[in-house]
């Protein structure tokens, strides 16, 4: 790729601008994952409500995205995106300053951070709609690369919670947030080809769409399993593996990390290879990762003294078992596979619907949505119903082989109608 050519063919403080809204918003979006073990800990709520308090926020997340959607062109996407930052950076300044002190209360909170997940609906076809059908896979990318914000929460937010309480983790917060508001009011444009706003009647129309139905499918497994595991993660390797929280954490930013960084790669190769292709393999490569983690045996618990040493105790990362590495390994490659897959359907979704974008990365994304608070919901259900979580990644992967025969079921439509006249390869 000609990376002179690429930054000329659109405007790149908005792509930087999508990049940091939408990292910054995911980071938010995602942050009770890591603070679940230290929140559930201290309100002493059983197992299934641990998952269903991280999946809160993925569940909202994916109805702000039609509802931000929908706003940002009526109002335009930069205005949108500064109104949701602001609601945010609200929530989270009384959540630090009043605090949450309720399994109510952290239900409450999380539909709020719902809105920060909203911002994939407004950040992508904010960066897309700047540049043309060869560069789709690429810019969507970038832009969607902002999930990379998962492993910042990974990283940082359990040893904030360990030292200074996790209550003080959503005043940290808002010092990225406020900053990342005030380079988006700088850098922000909105593309001079704005389109008409969205009505109820072109939601009706996209959706009598087979196609519609089946981007949002290929999404909620690809997305969703990327969110969901972001957050159900820590519960799971804390419960599984009997790590601290803080060990619970970096697993996680490890995992994570894979996902964030191949995205954009993986809008790279669909532009190269195709995004049917390109899913098709990955699909492939989720379900078995997906199917090797289920018959994982559990790990040894540390003694009293080991769970003592923190707030929330266990196995450090240089003392847990051999089992939880290789773990953290599959859960490597699948997520790998899964930012891919992001970058790859966002390849095809401008190409088939360049003039619907906006209702479109409002319609996936909010299936990406539930596709995450699906799986974290199915991990807690699965724990509790059988004392593993075998039969939670039976069903995922199952979804995976159900994509990729959905893949080959299209793929040949798709490339002799839309396709052949789409000016990218498909």
């Amino acid at each position: 790729m000609n990376f002179r050519e690429f930054k000329q063919a659109g405007h790149w403080p908005t792509l930087l601008a999508a990049f940091l809204y939408f990292d910054i918003s995911f980071m938010v979006w995602v942050v009770l994952g890591p603070l679940a073990l230290y929140i559930t800990q201290e309100l002493n709520l059983p197992i299934e409500d641990k998952f269903t308090i991280v999946a809160i926020p993925i569940l909202t997340g994916a109805f702000s995205r039609l509802l931000l959607g929908a706003l940002a062109d009526h109002l335009g996407p930069k205005r949108t995106g500064q109104l949701a930052q602001l609601i945010v950076a609200g929530a989270l300044a009384y959540a630090w300053l009043a605090g949450l002190h309720s399994k109510l209360e952290v239900e409450v909170f999380g539909i709020f951070l719902g809105i920060a997940g909203g911002s994939f609906a407004v950040a992508l076809p904010q960066a897309s709609r700047w540049y043309p059908p060869k560069y789709q896979g690429m810019v969507m990318g970038i832009a969607g690369a902002g999930n990379m914000g998962v492993v910042l929460d990974s990283l940082f937010v359990p040893w904030i919670a360990e030292h200074y309480g996790w209550q003080s983790v959503f005043g940290a917060l808002l010092v990225p947030i406020l900053i990342v508001f005030a380079l988006y009011t700088l850098l922000a444009k909105d593309a001079p080809d704005r389109p008409a706003p969205v009505t109820l009647a072109n939601y009706a129309t996209v959706l009598k769409d087979a196609d519609t139905w089946w981007f949002m499918f290929f999404y909620s497994i690809t997305f969703g399993g990327f969110v969901g595991l972001g957050n159900a993660l820590p519960l799971y390797f804390s419960t599984w593996y009997h790590v601290s929280g803080v060990t619970a954490g970096l697993m996680v930013a490890l995992v994570v990390f894979a996902g964030s960084l191949f995205r954009p790669i993986g809008g790279m190769v669909a532009d190269r290879i195709g995004g049917i292709r390109a899913l098709q393999i990955l699909f492939m490569i989720v379900s078995l990762s997906y199917l090797a983690i289920s018959f994982l045996p559990q790990g040894a618990a540390p003694d009293a003294q080991v769970l003592a040493a923190a707030k929330v105790g266990g196995w450090g990362l240089w003392d847990m078992p051999g089992i939880a590495w290789f773990a953290v390994l599959l859960f490597f490659v699948g997520a790998m596979a899964l930012g891919m897959g992001n970058g790859s359907v966002f390849q095809l979704v401008p190409l088939r619907f360049r003039k619907e974008i906006g209702v479109m990365s409002g319609l996936v994304g909010a299936a990406g949505g539930l596709g995450g608070f699906v799986l974290a919901k199915t991990m807690g259900w699965s724990k509790a119903a059988t004392g593993d979580f075998a039969l939670g990644f039976w069903i995922f992967s199952g979804l995976a082989i159900v994509g990729l025969v959905g893949m080959v079921r299209v793929k040949k439509r798709w490339r002799t109608t839309w396709g052949a006249v789409s000016g990218a390869r498909v």
